[in-house]
């Protein structure tokens, strides 16, 4: 053969493995409203930026027919590329090869450039679309899932990794995006679960669809095992790239300061006056965290689980951060099971990757109840302290109204190693709310009293005594549990002087191989 037709059986060969399982099976995937893997890492990267590998890869199994169907690429496209110019590893499952299903060069595929992924410290990004194991390998393709799993394991903290779920993702396939930092589901064409309806009905006889058991709004909103809900596959692609850009590439590098028009002593009157009179009344803290960002950009994670609190990336002065905050418009921003694990994930994901954190603090407490202590409040709330308490990053920290009891302490305290606290002039620090504690002060005495108009004027009298002794930031600060009362209108500025002084902290925990997170 001389070297024009190797030439041909090169180009020949390409050819044919951008096609996948074939032309019918690409229109088929069209038809469902979704891309081919190919499609997908094109509109992810930047244009022309791709780098394939193993592109001739093809399965080595011999049982049950397979031998006589091969697709070169076995069923994954992986390689590299850029995003905003930085490199990041990308494989994106092909459900025209065998229903995207997992076989053992499939996984060594997605195995090497996890390993590159690595060596070169880049986010690693996976685009799910597959049936699961491929049955006719049996216990090679289950190796092949405990192989990512590892390699995802070793990775965690090291490199970002995102997970996109644009079709099935079920069975052992689920805990490799589990064990990921973020996934992204499309809504209506992708579901995860562990074992399906028809196993389901079998085991338990429950009748359930695969949108409710696994869909993206389930999963976003009930679950939260995933972090974003995507009305498309472009949105979804678009969402990692703005994802990316709040991210350092690898956990040993500090996330891009960008150029920002933004002044940053700007100054927002209408803070001084967004905290109601009344303590009881709830306010909306996304216009606190809107108006105190560069240029009200603020991307909310987890925005339809645990909505009690908020969590999210922005920039002050182009510096990325990780944003907190107590919620008071939805149950009145109390700290229960889901908010305590969203919030405390949000945080060590954060301080793996060197994002300053910000904490806006508005909570009542912990939420009572023997539904919370019977599904372990304690052991979750913990977690949310462990987490603030090991952070290393720059934490700064500004209550705005109630701080309350444990849940004070919970939230980004000075003694959980708060670099910055500030309190606006409406906090109210304290150990329970004043109507709470006077029942507690004075409980001998009200139980003497038997008039109810004069019971109710003497705990008004004792909730306001309590309030003008407590209920205010100036105890705290007079004890050194808060460095400065601030202007609620100067937040950002506050905020932006506070991250250029903690630019250079240096903080370092014992050493010690890891430690025990109450889980």
């Amino acid at each position: 053969m001389s070297g024009t037709d190797k030439i041909r059986q090169l180009i020949e060969l390409r050819e044919q493995a951008k096609l996948g399982g074939g032309e019918q099976r690409i229109l088929a995937q069209h038809e469902k409203g979704k891309h081919t893997a190919r499609e997908r890492i094109q509109m992810l990267l930047d244009e022309g930026s791709f780098e394939e590998y193993d592109m001739f890869i093809s399965h080595r199994s011999h049982e049950f027919g397979l031998e006589q169907e091969s697709y070169l690429s076995d069923g994954v496209i992986t390689g590299y590329g850029t995003i905003d110019g930085r490199v990041v590893y990308v494989y994106a499952q092909d459900f025209t090869v065998f229903g995207g299903s997992l076989s053992e060069t499939h996984a060594l595929k997605i195995c090497k450039i996890m390993d590159q992924a690595m060596k070169v410290g880049a986010p690693i990004i996976g685009i799910n679309d597959s049936g699961g194991a491929r049955i006719q390998e049996g216990v090679r393709s289950l190796a092949g899932y405990a192989d990512i799993f590892q390699k995802n394991i070793m990775a965690s903290g090291v490199i970002p990794q995102i997970s996109a779920i644009f079709g099935p993702c079920a069975g052992g396939a689920v805990y490799s995006p589990a064990l990921t930092d973020f996934i992204i589901m499309s809504d209506k064409t992708s579901y995860m679960f562990v074992t399906g309806p028809k196993v389901t009905k079998t085991v338990t006889g429950e009748r359930i669809s695969t949108e409710a058991l696994g869909g993206a709004v389930m999963h976003n909103s009930k679950s939260g095992v995933a972090h974003f809900k995507a009305d498309s596959e472009e949105e979804g692609l678009l969402l990692i790239r703005k994802l990316l850009s709040y991210m350092p590439q690898n956990n040993l590098e500090d996330p891009i300061q960008t150029a920002c028009t933004d002044p940053i002593n700007r100054l927002e009157d209408a803070l001084n006056e967004i905290i109601p009179e009344n303590p009881n009344e709830p306010y909306d803290v996304m216009d606190v965290i809107m108006q105190v960002v560069d240029r009200e950009e603020f991307l909310e994670v987890h925005a339809l689980y645990a909505r009690n609190i908020v969590v999210g990336f922005s920039k002050f002065n182009g510096i990325p951060v990780g944003i907190v905050a107590n919620q008071p418009n939805h149950m009145a921003g109390v700290l229960d099971i889901e908010a305590s694990r969203k919030a405390a994930r949000f945080v060590r994901f954060c301080d793996c990757f060197n994002i300053p954190i910000i904490t806006f603090v508005d909570v009542p407490g912990f939420l009572p109840g023997s539904a919370q202590e019977f599904g372990g409040i304690i052991i979750h709330g913990a977690k949310l302290m462990f987490a603030y308490g090991e952070a290393t990053v720059p934490k700064i920290t500004i209550t705005l109204r109630k701080s309350y009891g444990g849940a004070h302490d919970v939230m980004s305290s000075k003694q959980l190693r708060g670099d910055l606290n500030y309190a606006w002039p409406t906090a109210e620090i304290a150990v329970m709310g004043a109507d709470g504690a006077v029942e507690i002060l004075e409980g001998k005495k009200l139980k003497e009293i038997e008039d109810p108009d004069e019971r109710a004027a003497f705990i008004r009298e004792k909730s306001d005594e309590y309030r003008n002794k407590f209920a205010n930031p100036y105890v705290a600060a007079k004890y050194g549990y808060i460095d400065d009362v601030i202007e609620p209108r100067n937040t950002r500025f506050r905020i932006i002087r506070g991250l250029q002084a903690l630019a250079t902290k240096k903080e370092m925990n014992p050493p010690k191989k890891h430690g025990n997170i109450p889980l």
